[in-house]
């Protein structure tokens, strides 16, 4: 007796408090609230004995003041295109086993490490077990993360029954576009650390050893050069110009960031990089391979041609793909054919054109995009090594050009009035 009372004031002090959010068992009502619980289980448990069912679920008697845990929603971090790859597949191999969706969804949510994808892929599998379907359940996400390639691919498995097939042509389809962004990131990776340095080092020598050559010089009243004073001028406005430059360099990056996909930045900067010197044919690829791997991953996935135009031109990554597509779609939907619609358009090469034509004859026009996919990839990625071994030499030259112009402009002074000593001695 004496044991259970002296137990009683621990069960108390176990119980916690839950934040939950949910939805409704038909999916039409949003519901959300705190409760109190001992447990995860009992929470859950009392959640659904208020007719809920629920899709997030937080204790908030982890920690209280400077321990407590701050969730900051806005900087959470978004799904990559890797995440939605692994996602897939993992979806895909245990679907295509036997596992019902709903469990495979449980086993798959347990794994995710992506907050945001974790809370929407429980989101989906609150609503599928409230009788809507997989495609459905991503269409209606309140954060809006799933990528319309993949809605339209899961929607086409699920009329088709071929689901997880599907979702293996997401998979294939996010890893390929991960590794090409790979192969273009390593190859711009080396060009702009040399860059970095280079600033950083223009930086440091202004604002440290510039100042100590011009006090040098002013007590031994020198005449300077021009590029002497060039560098003097360029050390005085320094200390200010510096700062402002990184501040507005912060400035352009938040704004970049926030609006880079708005119609107003994409319909001047996108169109610029496919015309870009030296980068504007790797671009061009790159957006091409895109286009024609997307198209041709959801025309074998058994999306209808007019839904996958209207995706896969924004699914390239480049606006100006992204509306010759919508204008495509139109040409085909009043009755045109896909070849002579896209032939229209000059951001699609002749190439191109030319097998969907040839696809259009055989009935094979996912397997021709397919072959032109891998083609522009191809080419790409042997443009991101051929940038790679020029961009090197042409960066060393350049860091070599700004340290040499810099030291020769310090020391060339002090050269002529060596010259100057020496035939004063003479």
């Amino acid at each position: 007796m004496a044991k259970a009372q002296a137990q009683a004031p621990m069960q108390q002090n176990t119980t916690q408090k839950w934040k939950y959010k949910g939805v409704s068992p038909d999916g039409t009502k949003q519901m959300k609230g705190t409760i109190e619980a001992n447990s995860r289980d009992q929470a859950v448990a009392r959640i659904t004995q208020m007719g809920a069912i629920p899709t997030e679920l937080v204790n908030l008697s982890e920690g209280t003041g400077l321990n407590k845990n701050i969730e900051l929603k806005g900087f959470a971090k978004l799904p990559s295109k890797k995440d939605f790859a692994v996602t897939s597949r993992q979806l895909a191999t245990m679907v295509a086993a036997g596992v019902s969706l709903i469990r495979a969804l449980n086993i798959v949510i347990e794994q995710t490490r992506n907050e945001k994808l974790r809370n929407a892929l429980a989101e989906c599998a609150a609503k599928i077990e409230a009788g809507s379907s997989f495609s459905e359940a991503m269409e209606e996400n309140e954060d809006d993360i799933f990528p319309p390639v993949m809605v339209y691919m899961v929607r086409a498995g699920e009329t088709g029954g071929f689901l997880d097939k599907s979702l293996i042509t997401v998979a294939d389809s996010f890893e390929a576009d991960v590794r090409l962004q790979g192969q273009i990131k390593s190859a711009l990776a080396y060009p702009v650390v040399v860059l970095c340095i280079a600033l950083a080092l223009v930086a440091v020598m202004l604002l440290t050893i510039v100042p100590m050559f011009d006090n040098m010089y002013k007590s031994m009243n020198a005449t300077l050069p021009v590029i002497t004073q060039i560098m003097v001028a360029m050390g005085k406005v320094a200390p200010v110009a510096i700062p402002l430059v990184v501040v507005g360099l912060i400035a352009f990056f938040m704004f970049w960031r926030r609006n880079r996909n708005k119609d107003f930045i994409r319909s001047w900067w996108e169109p610029f990089l496919l015309k870009a010197p030296v980068f504007g044919k790797l671009n061009t690829n790159v957006a091409l391979a895109r286009f024609c791997n997307n198209f041709s991953s959801m025309l074998a996935s058994g999306v209808p041609i007019l839904n996958a135009l209207d995706i896969v031109g924004s699914t390239s990554g480049n606006y100006v793909l992204d509306t010759a597509s919508k204008r495509v779609s139109n040409l085909v939907e009043r009755g045109y054919r896909l070849s002579d619609s896209m032939a229209s358009e000059s951001v699609f090469p002749m190439m191109l054109t030319q097998m969907v034509s040839i696809g259009e004859d055989s009935g094979a026009i996912d397997q021709m995009l397919a072959s032109a996919g891998k083609a522009y990839d191809e080419e790409a990625q042997s443009m991101a090594k051929q940038l790679t071994s020029l961009l090197e030499p042409l960066m060393i030259l350049v860091l070599g050009v700004v340290v040499g112009f810099m030291v020769l402009g310090l020391y060339m002074p002090m050269f002529s009035m060596f010259d100057a000593m020496n035939a004063t001695g003479a």
